[in-house]
């Protein structure tokens, strides 16, 4: 709150690659095929900051519990967005529905007397997928979103690449921020051989996680945002090759190209709404 953070994307560029290509009539992706299918298809969700100005198209309100999210009555597939990690620079995102933009945002909410939210960031995944599975997408597009029989997750057959993933501070006192996990394939081999680098961060965190439960059995059900992170990281760390922690002077209107400005198309937005959802949004 004190920060004055307005904007949080868990933002991840993956762009390993495989000396067997893509075939037509194939799902290739570097994890659970059937897992990015069901968080692409389903509608685009985030934390709705308090900062926002006005509710982009589409979007639905929740009726009943927290308040702190909306959804957008479009696939999280189809959703992309600006957004930025610091090997990669910037990268176009895909909104696919992941928990964490849920709990940050209900777990940073600040309410005031009346139990009215007077601060909440924005927050949601801008998910950068691998080139086979972003070829993937595109087909089951094509084939009205109807998986084919024939996946594959890529493992053995990685011949390079990385998976930047971490979490993106923008709309600060120093304008951004991004912490996270650089691995690439061959540090992942290294660490665990068979498996790719996609696979061990996820496993790195669940396995630090594990290391708690089992020292603390009797504290119930709890979210990540409720878990030491010291602790987890202790076991995890070793495991996520190099973690930057690394200031940024990027924004969604640094880069922007708007090709044809001024011939009927919505204007650009202004410099003051550099935060506002629907600036990072890709129309």
């Amino acid at each position: 709150h004190r920060l004055g953070v307005k904007v949080i994307h868990i933002s991840e560029r993956d762009t390993q690659i495989s000396d067997q290509p893509k075939q037509v009539g194939e799902f290739v992706n570097t994890w659970s095929v059937e897992g990015l299918y069901e968080e692409g298809v389903a509608p685009a969700e985030m934390g709705w900051g308090t900062h926002e100005r006005r509710l982009p198209a589409g979007a639905q309100v929740h009726l009943y519990g927290p308040g702190n999210q909306i959804c957008l009555s479009q696939m999280g597939m189809n959703t992309w967005v600006r957004s930025w990690v610091p090997l990669g620079g910037e990268i176009i995102g895909a909104i696919i529905r992941h928990g964490e933009a849920f709990t940050i945002s209900d777990y940073l909410t600040v309410y005031d007397a009346h139990a009215r939210p007077i601060y909440r960031p924005t927050v949601h995944y801008a998910y950068m997928m691998c080139d086979a599975a972003i070829a993937s997408l595109h087909e089951l597009r094509m084939n009205a979103y109807d998986l084919p029989p024939k996946i594959r997750i890529m493992n053995d057959e990685i011949i390079d690449g990385r998976d930047e993933l971490g979490v993106l501070l923008l709309g600060h006192d120093l304008n951004g921020w991004w912490v996270g996990s650089q691995l690439d394939i061959h540090e992942a081999r290294r660490l665990v051989p068979g498996q790719s680098a996609t696979t061990l961060q996820v496993a790195a965190s669940i396995l630090g996680a594990l290391f708690w439960m089992i020292k603390n059995p009797r504290r119930g059900l709890l979210v990540p945002d409720q878990l030491p992170h010291r602790d987890v990281l202790a076991i995890a760390n070793p495991y996520l090759g190099t973690c930057p922690s690394v200031q940024t002077d990027w924004t969604p209107l640094k880069n922007r190209y708007d090709a044809f400005a001024g011939y009927g198309t919505t204007p650009p937005p202004l410099p003051e709404d550099v935060w506002q959802f629907e600036t990072f949004l890709i129309k």
